[in-house]
């Protein structure tokens, strides 16, 4: 199993995936979402994982609303590449399987 969390820093919910599992001992490596972003190929896995790019979108940003506006879904993905602040986090993955935000109940089905 190879977890990957990607969040920010003073997202509550990441915290939360963080300490998940920490107390259960599964390694992980944690990604700072607004430094380092997210690659084109690791947002299409996600992507492919939750189904919908709407669950990826948070909606508290300022921009969301415009990125809802994009016509294309290719525009849409390209303007959270640019700007990973616009992710609802955290994102945490495992393999090509996914979750965004706070998701327990299927952490568990992966361990």
């Amino acid at each position: 199993m190879q977890i990957q969390i990607y969040g920010k820093n003073k997202c509550f919910d990441t915290k939360k995936a963080e300490r998940y599992f920490k107390e259960r001992k599964i390694p992980f490596q944690r990604i700072d979402l607004p430094r380092y972003g997210m690659g084109r190929r690791e947002l299409e896995t996600v992507l492919r994982a939750v189904g919908d790019l709407e669950a990826l979108l948070d909606p508290r940003h300022p921009d969301a609303a415009l990125v809802r506006y994009l016509s294309r879904e290719e525009d849409k993905l390209e303007k959270l590449l640019e700007n990973p602040a616009l992710f609802k986090t955290p994102i945490v993955r495992n393999g090509r399987q996914a979750t965004v935000g706070y998701c327990p109940e299927v952490w568990k089905g992966w361990a």
